[in-house]
């Protein structure tokens, strides 16, 4: 097992006469998005400057990539901080550098890049982050979503394997939002950077985060699956993670992945003590990764938000549909057997409408595609089971275009 990217052992830190760290214990994976929550005033952004060495601990250490940071020499802690980009909470932008300036400033200074191939690279981004046209404006004459997601762009531009993200989705509306959690997770998975988050938007940060820490009075007190905290006993994680979770998904309006689990346990009591059948659907939007790609993310995800408005107009009253990843969609159908399942699925496959779901708003837009895949629950069957059944490629039997 390899060793991982970044660990803190035993970290303390004092800024003046408050403890901040306290013991800090951590394993980074490489090559994974870990998120870290806690409670505002925690140190989560005091951590984050440990990491790239702009703090030294007091005590404990810092292990890079397998090397203390402690015993780096100042050319190797250069060298460490170059695999670095990051976007702070106030985002850092310089007033009096145009948009385009400050998203191509890394490159134009740690760089040897042509101006032409430079340009050709901040275009990309800001096209992706819904910001094109605006290179010539000032961030003063922006709105402060936009001026996140200049920032968004800057972080991004020169590729890094390491980025560093404080809150990045702070105070942007939920289609937004989710844009700039979908391209951070396509982002990681296409390039394999390793990315750092800190976040409070539980659970939607869930959808994209592989290993979930809680700082708690500079102490990590939970480290894991982010399915998994919902299963620690500590009282206060409980109350911190309920007062954070939203009772919906903000974009879609659906239930969120943890009440779809719920709406199964509660179908599954029903199987057991009244011998009510109960099927799971799995949707998926398989063309969002190219709606992303040549549209954006962020009409990606007003087309995510549409195609589940118009599922659950379909949807029964006694059945749930709950949000379960970046494009996919699970419907707990009650009273139904697999057969009744699959005739859902090809009902829903002719009754829905592309015009519906574009709004006639993105004439440009290509393929609606999705994937539809199901599977009935037996008797005592785990949830993560019946799922991985519904998304085998042997059980997803319907692909269909939306016209």
């Amino acid at each position: 097992m390899s060793h991982p990217l970044i660990e803190f052992r035993d970290v303390h830190k004092t800024l003046g006469s408050t403890p901040v760290l306290r013991g800090t214990n951590l394993k980074i994976p490489k090559g994974q998005i870990t998120t870290i929550i806690g409670k505002s005033g925690t140190g989560k952004s005091v951590f984050f400057k440990h990491i790239i060495g702009l703090l030294k601990p007091d005590a404990g250490d810092i292990i890079c990539d397998g090397t203390p940071m402690s015993a780096m020499t100042r050319s190797e802690l250069w060298k460490w901080r170059g695999k670095f980009s990051y976007m702070f909470q106030n985002m850092a932008l310089f007033d009096s550098m145009t948009v385009y300036a400050n998203v191509a400033l890394p490159l134009e200074q740690g760089t040897t890049l042509a101006r032409r191939e430079i340009r050709k690279r901040v275009h990309e981004r800001l096209r992706q982050l819904d910001l094109e046209g605006i290179d010539h404006k000032y961030p003063s004459e922006l709105s402060g979503g936009m001026q996140k997601r200049v920032a968004m762009a800057r972080a991004l531009v020169t590729d890094p394997e390491i980025i560093l993200f404080d809150e990045p989705t702070t105070g942007l509306d939920p289609i937004r939002k989710n844009a700039v959690h979908s391209m951070i997770s396509e982002y990681q998975s296409r390039y394999g950077f390793t990315v750092m988050l800190i976040s409070h938007e539980i659970p939607d940060v869930f959808l994209i985060t592989q290993q979930l820490a809680m700082l708690d009075e500079g102490k990590i007190i939970f480290q894991g699956p982010p399915e998994d905290i919902h299963n620690v006993d500590d009282p206060m994680i409980h109350a911190f993670i309920t007062g954070l979770h939203h009772p919906q998904d903000e974009l879609t309006g659906m239930d969120t992945v943890t009440h779809g689990k719920q709406h199964y346990q509660d179908a599954m009591d029903r199987l057991q003590n009244e011998r009510a059948a109960f099927s799971i659907i799995l949707l998926t939007l398989e063309s969002l990764d190219t709606i992303n790609a040549q549209l954006g993310h962020v009409k990606g995800q007003v087309i995510l938000k549409n195609f589940s408005t118009e599922v659950k107009k379909h949807i029964r009253a006694e059945d749930s549909c709950s949000r379960h990843g970046l494009s996919k969609l699970m419907i707990v159908r009650q009273n139904a057997g697999a057969q009744n399942a699959r005739d859902f699925c090809f009902r829903l496959a002719k009754d829905l409408k592309a015009d519906h779901i574009v709004n006639h708003t993105l004439p440009e837009l290509p393929s609606l595609n999705v994937s539809a895949g199901f599977a009935q629950a037996d008797q005592g069957a785990s949830f993560e089971n019946v799922l991985a059944q519904a998304e085998s490629r042997e059980s997803t039997f319907l692909e269909f275009k939306i016209h």
